[in-house]
């Protein structure tokens, strides 16, 4: 028994370790500098585990909406396997197969979406390459950016006496001492 869930312990540990490794970032200049296969990987994993809760909730509400067409043909009257906003107080649980398939078929929506991704990243990109590699040579290349906000002056030491009238002369005009 010990030894068929090995593995499975296994598994989940490689996974949570390499989450972790993957959090780090010792790039000084702000520049990613890791490869770019690892970039896309990094960011296929992240789409992939970042979609599966909304692919689990809807692929439950579909199941449900299934479940309930196959029992009583979505009749109202009959509402123990109605989807989760509509369930009755008896509402009859899944099987374990039917929360095995649920499972199932929600992490192959994750990696069918992480995949679609993936796929229109590369096209991007490589449409990207293609308008830079368009240009003719020595043509000049303009980036906007806005304008760099001033910094704030810190106040000179007359500064918090400026209202003081010891500092006005009889004329009216502010004078400064040394």
């Amino acid at each position: 028994m010990v030894a068929r869930k090995m593995p499975l312990a296994l598994l989940l540990l490689a996974v949570c370790a390499a989450g972790l490794c993957a959090q780090t970032g010792d790039s000084d200049e702000g520049e990613d500098t890791r490869p770019l296969w690892l970039r896309d990987l990094r960011r296929w994993e992240i789409v992939a585990f970042g979609s599966f809760p909304f692919t689990m909730f809807f692929t439950t509400i579909g199941m449900d909406l299934y479940r309930w067409h196959r029992e009583s043909g979505m009749d109202w009257g009959q509402r123990q396997f109605a989807p989760w906003p509509v369930k009755s107080a008896g509402a009859v649980a899944m099987t374990d197969a039917e929360q095995r398939n649920t499972i199932l078929m929600a992490a192959g929506l994750s990696l069918t979406i992480a995949f679609v991704d993936h796929f229109l990243e590369r096209g991007r990109r490589k449409r990207e390459r293609r308008r830079e590699e368009a240009i003719p040579s020595g043509t000049i290349i303009i980036n906007r950016t806005p304008p760099e906000e001033p910094e704030e002056v810190a106040p000179d030491g007359d500064a918090e006496n400026e209202g003081n009238p010891s500092d006005v002369g009889d004329d009216g005009i502010p004078v400064s001492l040394p």
